[in-house]
C-alpha cells in the first residue's frame, strides 16, 4: 500500500493536476483570510465552511483519475498482479487523494498561528472545523473514487462525480420543495456536504463522525469490489 501511496502522491505532481488544484485552494483561503484580517476577525475557522463550494466543485479533479486512468492506459492488470491486495491498492490511491486535500487545507495552519500572535483564538473550535473538513473530504473523495473504478475515462468520472456532489449540496433544498417533512429530514442526514457548517459552528456530535467514516468505509468497500470484479473478467 505504501508503494501505491507513494506513487499516487508523486503523480499528482508531475503533472500540473495537483499544482493547479493547489492554487485554486491557496487563492481562495488568500482571500478569505485577508478578508477576515481585514475585519479584525479572529475566526479562523469560518475559512472551512467558506471553502465548502469549492471543495465540491474541485474535488472531483482529484478524483477523476484514480481508478480509471489505471483502467484507460491497459496498465491495471499490471497493477493487480504485482504483490500487493486490491484493498492496498484502492487505500493507496485513497490516502494520496486525501493526502493532497489535507495539503490544500494546511494554510489554515498558520493563518490560526499568525492570529494567535496577535489575538486570543479557539483552537478548539479550529481543530472541530479542520476535523469536518478533512472526514467530509475523505467521504468525498471515496465516492468519486468508487465513480472513477466504473469507467476508463477520467472526463466522464469527472463530470459524474461533479453532478453527484451538486446533487448533495442541493439535495435538502429540492427535499423542501416537496413539502414532505420525512423526505426533508432524510435529505438533511444523506446530505452530509452541509455538515462542513456545523463543524465550523462548533458542533461536535460523535454521531456525525461516525456517519462520515462509515461512509468514506463504503464507498472504497464498493471501489475495492469494483475493481475485484474487474480482475476476474
Amino acid at each position: 500500500m505504501t508503494a501505491v501511496f507513494k506513487r499516487e502522491f508523486k503523480s499528482y505532481f508531475t503533472s500540473p493536476l495537483g499544482y493547479v488544484y493547489l492554487a485554486i485552494f491557496l487563492f481562495f483561503e488568500g482571500m478569505y483570510f485577508s478578508t477576515l484580517y481585514n475585519n479584525s476577525s479572529t475566526s479562523i475557522e469560518i475559512i472551512f465552511s467558506s471553502l465548502a463550494t469549492i471543495v465540491v466543485f474541485i474535488t472531483p479533479v482529484l478524483t477523476m483519475r484514480l481508478l480509471s486512468e489505471d483502467r484507460r492506459q491497459k496498465v491495471d492488470q499490471a497493477l493487480l498482479t504485482a504483490p500487493v491486495t486490491v484493498t492496498g491498492i484502492v487505500l493507496g490511491k485513497f490516502l494520496a487523494a486525501l493526502a493532497v486535500y489535507a495539503l490544500a487545507f494546511s494554510p489554515t495552519l498558520l493563518f490560526q498561528i499568525t492570529v494567535s500572535f496577535m489575538a486570543s483564538v479557539n483552537w478548539l473550535i479550529y481543530l472541530n472545523a479542520a476535523l469536518g473538513a478533512m472526514l467530509i473530504g475523505a467521504a468525498l473523495i471515496a465516492i468519486g473514487m468508487f465513480i472513477s473504478s466504473l469507467t476508463e475515462s477520467p472526463v466522464i468520472s469527472c463530470i459524474l462525480t461533479l453532478i453527484s456532489f451538486l446533487l448533495l449540496m442541493v439535495l435538502t433544498n429540492l427535499a423542501a420543495m416537496t413539502g414532505v417533512s420525512w423526505l426533508v429530514s432524510a435529505a438533511e442526514k444523506i446530505a452530509f456536504v452541509n455538515l462542513f457548517f456545523a463543524f465550523t459552528e462548533s458542533v461536535f456530535r460523535i454521531t456525525d463522525i461516525i456517519y462520515l467514516v462509515s461512509i468514506s468505509a463504503v464507498f472504497v468497500f464498493l471501489s475495492v469490489r469494483a475493481v475485484e470484479k474487474r480482475r476476474w473478467s
